[in-house]
Parts: C-alpha cells; sequence; structure tokens
C-alpha cells in the first residue's frame, strides 16, 4: 500500500521533516516516490512550518494513497486555515445564534411575567 508520511531529517534536536510517498513496508526514511513538501515544526517567525505541493497530494489520494494520522491532522489544520468559511456555513452559523438569542429572549419574558403575576 502507498502512503503519504513524514520523513525525518535534520540533526539532533533539530527535527525536520519531508512529507514523502512511500510503500508502507519501507523504512521511516528510506527510499520514497516522491517527496511533496515539508513540515518544519521548529520554525519561527516568517519561516514557513508546512509546504507542500496541494495538486500532487490529489494526485496521489486519486491513486489510493493513504495518509498517515499525523499527515492528516497536519493538512486538515492547514486546509481550515487557508479556506474561508462558505457562505452557507456563515448562513448556519447565523441562524443557530439567532434561535439561540430567540429563546433566551423568550425564557427571560417568560421569567419577567411571572414575576409579575407573583
Amino acid at each position: 500500500m502507498v502512503v503519504i508520511r513524514l520523513a525525518r531529517g535534520g540533526s539532533k534536536k533539530r527535527p525536520f521533516y519531508n512529507v514523502v510517498v512511500t510503500d508502507s513496508r519501507m523504512r521511516r526514511d528510506s527510499h520514497s516516490i516522491e517527496r511533496l513538501g515539508y513540515y518544519n515544526p521548529v520554525a519561527a517567525g516568517a519561516d514557513v512550518r508546512l509546504h507542500f505541493e496541494e495538486d500532487r497530494v490529489n494526485y496521489w489520494l486519486s491513486k489510493g494513497a493513504q495518509m498517515s494520522d499525523t499527515v492528516a491532522r497536519l493538512f486538515k489544520n492547514r486546509v481550515a486555515l487557508a479556506a474561508p468559511e462558505s457562505a452557507e456555513a456563515k448562513a448556519a452559523t447565523a441562524a443557530k445564534n439567532a434561535a439561540k438569542k430567540a429563546a433566551a429572549q423568550a425564557a427571560a419574558d417568560a421569567k419577567n411575567a411571572e414575576e409579575a403575576a407573583a
């Protein structure tokens, strides 16, 4: 099975990972089919922590490659930060907030009516 995972590079106490496509039976840092990008967990300032070629990732996923758990989490976080919220999601959030506000107002009105009756 072909997997998209991290291959460690860098020196001692300074990790650096390449995002690679490899056969799942291979060792972590051994031969890879293709390098898709990199992940630098110690990047600071303007340095890029995660860089990948999105079109190549999509290509390998379409061919049946599986992402490791860590790579899937990294890509999910990266895509969630990069993608703006859709109009449908904004509308759903606004409707949910309006419903909560209406319920709170109704509860407050009922409490006021109950106090006035007493």
